[in-house]
């Protein structure tokens, strides 16, 4: 898989002159478009059109500092299609116009080439199981927050805060299938998992129930078909849940024959009574046979 992606890496390296599709990179890794943006964004700490970015503005900037061209044949040759749409992004990474950048020869920010590459560490294995489960209805409570990567996520203390103890035991005598107890599901989460993308976040259970007066108030999510690898570790709260998502799409998926597919991604997670360990259950919606 990593040698896939490293083929794929070398194809937006020599097309950085013109559109890069993610279409071919997908064919070029053997996977699929969503599967390859959320597996390079989990693998390079930025979203691929980020990087893509920055690689162009990379060269864009050693073209200014050359002085062989003008700033408009370089906007140009570098996808934008005025002047001020150039210098905008030239300054978002760079920090000074292109234009002063020339005037000055100031020093510009580098964008290395990427490629990847597996690390072994440590001698742990990854406790995992494959579910096919058929469509299933979640109820609970919904807020929209933004993706924290590391660390408690404020907006999602504040939100669990504000849920009624009563609210809290009606949604747990709902729960009567698998994944069961009381769940963090994150939903409407954009490929790429950019740091501050806002995402829908549901505290809620896993039900057949009907009972109006139970769910009297509740949020609702139903839940394609589909397969689920579910993955269960224990560690520091709430960091060995966030490495397990790390572990998860860097070291599971680029080692096994599954591909990451659009859906809801859901955590079960038991604290100790004194808040500094917890047991954790990560439920990825997948595809693929595993043959």
């Amino acid at each position: 898989m990593l040698e896939r992606l490293n083929q794929a890496m070398e194809h937006v390296e020599r097309n950085l002159d013109q559109e890069i599709e993610v279409k071919e990179l997908a064919r070029i890794a053997f996977t699929s478009e969503y599967h390859f943006r959320r597996l390079f964004s989990a693998l390079a700490g930025i979203p691929l059109s980020e990087y893509v970015r920055r690689r162009r503005l990379t060269l864009a900037g050693a073209e200014v500092l050359a002085g062989e061209r003008t700033l408009l044949e370089i906007a140009m040759r570098h996808g934008y299609g005025s002047g001020e749409a150039f210098a905008r992004a030239f300054r978002a990474v760079h920090g000074v116009g292109p234009g002063e950048a020339r005037r000055t020869g100031a020093v510009l920010n580098s964008q290395p080439r990427m490629s990847f590459r597996l690390i072994v560490e440590g001698s742990s294995s990854m406790r995992y199981r494959v579910v096919d489960k058929e469509e299933f209805r979640l109820v609970g409570r919904k807020a929209r927050v933004p993706l924290v990567h590391e660390g408690m996520n404020p907006a999602i203390v504040e939100f669990l805060r504000g849920i009624p103890a009563e609210v809290r035991q009606r949604m747990e005598a709902l729960s009567d299938q698998e994944p069961e107890g009381l769940l963090n599901v994150s939903a409407g989460l954009g490929e790429n998992r950019e740091e501050g993308t806002e995402l829908d976040y549901y505290c809620g259970v896993v039900t057949g129930s009907e009972d109006p007066e139970a769910l009297e108030g509740m949020d609702e999510l139903i839940v394609p078909a589909g397969r689920w690898a579910v993955f269960e570790n224990s560690g520091e709260f709430p960091l060995a849940l966030q490495y397990l998502w790390r572990d998860v799409f860097t070291q599971w998926f680029p080692s096994n024959p599954y591909r990451s597919r659009p859906g809801p991604e859901i955590s079960k997670v038991v604290v100790s009574e004194d808040g500094t360990t917890a047991d954790a259950e990560l439920w990825i919606p997948v595809e693929g046979t595993g043959g």
